[in-house]
């Protein structure tokens, strides 16, 4: 194996480790390999082996394949579809992800609005129609290009706000962080963690 792959292979293994908000001391204490020699894994500074790999990937919960090979692996995610009592809701992320992604289409079927509580954060962005959105004491109607965000652990509830169907994106996240995004504002200029 040659340095550029041992480097190639510390930037995958960051990457997956960062990605699911997992610290070095964390990892180390799952797998039993030291967090200085996870550090120079990462730094591509120790020469990766399968006894360091193996373990490492299974607590990262990612294949051998994705840190060593050289193809970059399909990116596209397979969308599930499913429909229950007027909403049809397509997934679109991975079923691991620890943010979760969903394209909504809500008909309206004359349901009465119950609000529930659960654990996590979700992020809503209305595409079309006109989402009514009911939050704790709040009774808000979101347009096309608006957006909300709000713990799951307040009673909240989603539906049309008319009669007319609602399309809107969602993003859910069960770990209850809320949802960052980031982009490059200058060149050259890296934006991180």
């Amino acid at each position: 194996m040659d340095d550029s792959q041992g480097v190639r292979i510390g930037a995958r293994l960051r990457a997956a480790r960062t990605s699911r908000d997992v610290t070095l001391a964390a990892l180390a204490a799952e797998t039993g390999i030291s967090a200085s020699t996870i550090s120079r894994l990462e730094a591509g500074k120790r020469q990766p082996n399968l006894e360091l790999l193996i373990p490492l990937t299974a607590a990262l919960e990612i294949t051998l394949d994705e840190l060593v090979a050289d193809v970059v692996p399909d990116p596209r995610i397979r969308s599930r579809s499913s429909h229950r009592a007027g909403r049809e809701m397509q997934l679109l992320s991975k079923e691991n992800s620890p943010m979760q992604t969903v394209r909504m289409v809500i008909t309206p079927v004359g349901e009465e609005p119950v609000q529930r509580t659960h654990d996590g954060f979700e992020w809503l962005y209305v595409m079309s129609g006109r989402l009514r959105l009911l939050l704790g004491d709040h009774d808000l109607v979101l347009k096309p290009g608006e957006a909300a965000e709000f713990a799951t652990r307040i009673p909240h509830w989603v539906g049309n706000a008319d009669d007319d169907p609602v399309e809107l994106m969602a993003i859910f996240s069960r770990d209850g962080e809320r949802i960052h995004v980031r982009a490059q504002t200058e060149p050259g200029r890296r934006v991180g963690r």
